[in-house]
């Protein structure tokens, strides 16, 4: 008697913390789900209208001065984007400023609509942290359920805005910290990137069918050429990285107004469309991504390109994610590679999409989940160990600077965490 009376004490909280995620998980999945529809919408919109106006894309320049004083203006207090987001949910703070959300959106549809070199998943993630955050505040929750919640808000922007639940849940956990996982988060994240795909859906948005990959099975030269292709997509992934980010600097450190960085950057993808002579690398880029898993003649210096035409959109200060930019260059390096060794077309473009995003971001885990929703179970072990090694190899650096750093990738807990864009300015003794 004493025996079930105890347990029926142990289960009541459990239920009712679970009662709360999945209400919690519905309303954030449910709202997120919503703009991500509203958000594809529009930029579909914007994308088709460029491709039958080409002109428009001279007035970059024009477009980035407009934004950049647009932002300037009402935009400081949401400028960190997505590295405000991983401070907010790693050590709490001001409540993230719901403004971002409409500016965001407004933001990168004009960057695609003059046609910016730049993604969607930093948009969805921030209009679905903010949106989470402001949920958090009008209900009062309490500070750590407020993180849970924003977590949430980030699972269900990145699993709605690429039709992948699980990859987003799982994203929203890996991405905050190198070292841990936030499992504290795990059913509101996969119940809002649950939903937040069902919602998506339910407005009658569609996502971008890759692809299956072949089955290929793992054999000991098989696994050989990975360690081949894990260098050069983690090669690719760190002059990304740098490159994108030592521009951001270099504008900053010589060009105060960031309407003036904006109108430079775009003057300069503008001369790089020109010398190009083709509209492949502008916007999103999807049609070459899945060109990249059955073309033979895909140019190989593709991937190069559009990872140019993407640091400078967004080191210049336009907005934007960097997911689908590195898709295609992942593709298309996959591509090149795949030829190169011998491997399936489509195997090394989907492995190489994946990948590329993992090392960059620090979400392996995610990444390999991600390409195994979007390209089907045969790619799952490729990609697993593609992801890993490439993330490795990438070292303490990332398109986010605000990881926090627990422990490093060659081994050995850190005596207290750090954000990568602090490395080399504390006391912390030298990484292994």
């Amino acid at each position: 008697m004493c025996c079930a009376y105890t347990a029926r004490v142990t289960w009541r909280p459990r239920l009712a913390a679970l009662s709360q995620w999945i209400l919690l998980g519905v309303l954030v999945g449910g709202v997120c789900g919503s703009a991500s529809a509203f958000f594809l919408q529009m930029l579909d919109r914007a994308t088709a209208f460029r491709g039958a106006h080409h002109g428009l894309v001279f007035a970059l320049p024009l477009a980035g001065l407009a934004l950049g004083r647009l932002y300037e203006r009402f935009g400081k207090t949401i400028k960190g984007g997505n590295n405000l987001v991983i401070d907010t949910i790693y050590e709490g703070g001001p409540e993230i400023p719901l403004r971002m959300a409409p500016m965001v959106l407004v933001g990168t549809v004009l960057t695609h609509l003059f046609g910016g070199s730049a993604g969607r998943e930093g948009t969805a993630v921030q209009m679905g942290a903010s949106l989470a955050d402001a949920l958090a505040h009008r209900i009062g929750v309490s500070t750590h359920v407020r993180r849970q919640l924003i977590a949430a808000g980030v699972a269900g922007g990145f699993g709605s805005v690429f039709g992948t639940p699980i990859a987003g849940a799982v994203f929203a956990l890996e991405f905050v910290a190198l070292g841990r996982i936030e499992y504290g988060a795990l059913i509101p994240a996969l119940v809002a990137g649950l939903v937040g795909d069902a919602t998506t859906r339910a407005w009658g948005v569609g996502h971008t069918r890759y692809p299956t990959t072949p089955h290929v099975a793992l054999t000991g030269p098989i696994a050989l050429k990975w360690l081949f292709f894990a260098i050069a997509i983690a090669a690719v992934a760190t002059a990304f990285i740098e490159l994108t980010h030592g521009l951001k600097r270099l504008g900053e450190a010589h060009v105060t107004h960031p309407g003036v960085r904006m109108m430079l950057g775009g003057a300069a993808v503008v001369g790089l469309w020109q010398f190009a002579g083709t509209d492949d690398y502008l916007g999103l880029g999807v049609p070459m991504i899945v060109r990249a898993f059955e073309d033979p003649h895909l140019p190989v210096y593709a991937f190069a390109a559009k990872l140019l035409f993407t640091a400078i959109t967004l080191g210049a200060g336009f907005l934007g994610g960097e997911v689908t930019p590195l898709f295609f260059v992942g593709a298309a390096l996959g591509n090149v590679l795949a030829r190169a060794l011998g491997l399936p077309l489509a195997l090394g473009a989907g492995v190489g999409m994946a990948a590329i995003f993992a090392a960059a971001s620090n979400a392996p885990l995610a990444l390999t989940i991600m390409a195994v929703e979007l390209l089907g179970v045969a790619v799952f072990p490729h990609a697993a160990i593609v992801c890993a090694l490439a993330y490795v190899m990438t070292g303490h650096r990332s398109i986010y600077s605000a990881q926090r750093l627990l422990e490093a990738k060659g081994g050995g807990r850190l005596v207290r965490p750090v954000a990568l864009r602090d490395l080399g300015k504390t006391n912390e003794p030298p990484l292994p």
